[in-house]
């Protein structure tokens, strides 16, 4: 039970004076018994309210009997014991001096939690009740047990710890205030030092062991293995692939691991779960020879091919460059995607960098195996267009085999607009095959060799200087696009344009609109025709007559 200084008319306070208790304690040191000392007697006397001591010098006294009654109500002493008592007045009217004995055991007890303190003991209490910031311990008096030293981490409810016993120790005592400090926590931590030394110190590198899975992060698992958490880093979790630990770990999970590494500085372990079963790259070459076929799951892309899981632990790369005959796959989503089970090949095994290349256009024949056979010189054949480029434009001739039209067999006389504008994707064309090239895997495709040349038609009808109707098929800021005839287009420049319409091209020149226009020069070399605009009323707007009108 918790101790305290009884109130009396000389210590009207009780506790609340102990202060100046224990200064007239320390201050009245001597050989002869003085008023706030400790002083030894003999019980000579038990009347029915106080013992009465002898304590030397001709001296006699009187403690309440209760402060000597037990529970049951018995005194706690007999007539000739030896006790020590709290000497608080040394004279009074009936000549007999006031003592204590619970104002002695209090001091004695300050006494034995110093001895405790100085020597970094223990001591044990009972939790008394909740208060602001902690608990109220009885450890003889009154203690105080903040909250961040009940335990290593905070309990969520203070309310179940009232009435244990605990082991404390001493962090702060001050006799002259009343006031002491104890710590829980710092016992556990002690204990879990201890604990983790002797731990360490039993376990070994290539030693399994058994634990518990304390945490779970996105690099790995701490795995409790009785006091010592070691890390279990997610890429020694399996030898396969996995995008989180929680994909095969949960916590407070069972699990046996094996211990890889003990760093005996810092006490860090390193944990392995893959360790404990064979590694499937040891017989990866016999059991995958080159040339032979494997089945896999797409486990992930990247922008140059995909990863193909063939068995947990063995991956292998599909380069872009392998998944189809045709080498115009621009990302590997637009053949596979994760989760996909594909058929591969093997194409090179490398057991000690641990890679494998894989193939899926091998499990189909090489179309240009055959292409010759299928496609003859000089045919004509349509497809879709595939692609458009700056040199020209690429037509599907099958799913894998696709030709290229170059930007100088696209028409005998060159689109005025852009080659995308005037050949969007899909849109199916005639082309003539010009070549094939089955070592280099390319076919040479013309468009404007499905007709004859008509330039030099072409020179008399659109005579420089003469006018002609046609229908806007493109606008841009490089200008406007007419169409003369089919396959014929001229081009009006910007600068031919009347300023006020420069900027706004489009709407006033839209798509399908017929116009007017005259003819100004054609270019033998490049075979392009230049046009300028013939405005309502008959006016021609020109580049030189605009020269002329600034001037």
């Amino acid at each position: 039970m918790v101790i305290t200084t009884p109130t009396t008319k000389e210590n009207p306070g009780g506790d609340d004076d102990f202060a100046t208790l224990f200064e007239k304690s320390t201050q009245t040191q001597g050989t002869i018994a003085r008023e706030g000392e400790i002083v030894s007697g003999k019980v000579i006397d038990i009347t029915r309210d106080a013992v009465i001591v002898d304590f030397g010098h001709k001296l006699e006294g009187q403690v309440p009997l209760h402060e000597l009654t037990g529970p049951d109500g018995e005194a706690k002493v007999k007539i000739g014991d030896q006790i020590e008592v709290y000497l608080e007045n040394i004279e009074c009217e009936d000549g007999l001096a006031i003592l204590s004995k619970e104002k002695a055991d209090a001091l004695r007890i300050w006494d034995r939690l110093q001895d405790v303190l100085d020597k970094d003991g223990v001591i044990e209490g009972v939790v008394v009740c909740k208060v602001k910031g902690g608990l109220s311990v009885d450890i003889g008096v009154k203690a105080f047990l903040p909250a961040s030293q009940i335990d290593v981490r905070l309990p969520g409810n203070l309310d179940k710890l009232v009435g244990r016993r605990f082991k404390f120790k001493i962090l702060k005592l001050n006799k002259r205030k009343g006031n002491i400090i104890v710590s829980r926590r710092a016992l556990m931590e002690r204990d879990r030092d201890f604990a983790r030394q002797e731990i360490l110190q039993n376990l070994s590198e290539g030693q399994s062991v058994t634990g518990t899975v304390k945490n779970i992060t996105d690099y790995g698992a701490f795995v409790d293995l009785g006091g010592v958490d070691g890390l279990l880093h997610i890429t020694d979790m399996t030898w396969g692939r996995i995008g989180h630990p929680s994909e095969i770990m949960t916590v407070g999970q069972d699990v046996t691991v094996k211990v890889l590494k003990i760093d005996p500085e810092s006490g860090k372990v390193s944990l392995g779960l893959k360790q404990l079963t064979p590694d499937p790259w040891d017989k990866v070459a016999q059991k995958y020879p080159v040339g032979s076929r494997a089945k896999g799951r797409v486990v992930s892309l990247a922008d140059y091919g995909a990863f193909v899981e063939i068995e947990e632990g063995i991956e292998g790369l599909v380069h872009i460059s392998e998944m189809a005959w045709s080498r115009k796959v621009k990302h590997p989503s637009k053949i596979v995607n994760v989760g996909d089970v594909v058929e591969t090949v093997i194409l090179d095994i490398d057991p000690a960098t641990r890679r494998i290349s894989l193939g899926m256009k091998q499990i189909s024949q090489n179309p240009w195996e055959t292409v010759a056979e299928k496609y003859i010189v000089g045919s004509r054949i349509k497809g879709p267009v595939k692609n458009v480029t700056d040199f020209g434009i690429f037509v599907g001739l099958s799913e894998e085999v696709d030709g290229l039209v170059h930007i100088s067999d696209v028409g005998w006389v060159k689109p005025a607009r852009p080659l995308v504008n005037a050949f969007p994707k899909k849109l199916e064309v005639e082309v003539v095959i010009l070549s094939i090239d089955k070592e280099n895997e390319r076919i040479s495709l013309g468009i404007k060799q499905l007709a004859d040349d008509p330039w030099l038609r072409l020179q008399k009808q659109y005579a420089i200087g003469s006018r002609h109707k046609g229908k806007v098929v493109w606008t841009g800021d490089k200008g406007i696009a007419v169409e003369l005839e089919p396959s014929v287009e001229g081009a009006i420049a910007p600068s031919d344009l009347p300023e006020e319409m420069v900027q706004e091209a489009a709407a006033h020149f839209p798509i399908g609109q017929e116009v007017e226009v005259v003819v100004h020069s054609l270019d033998d070399k490049d075979r392009k025709v230049l046009l300028g605009l013939v405005l309502e009323g008959g006016s021609e707007e020109t580049s030189k007559e605009k020269k002329k009108g600034k001037k």
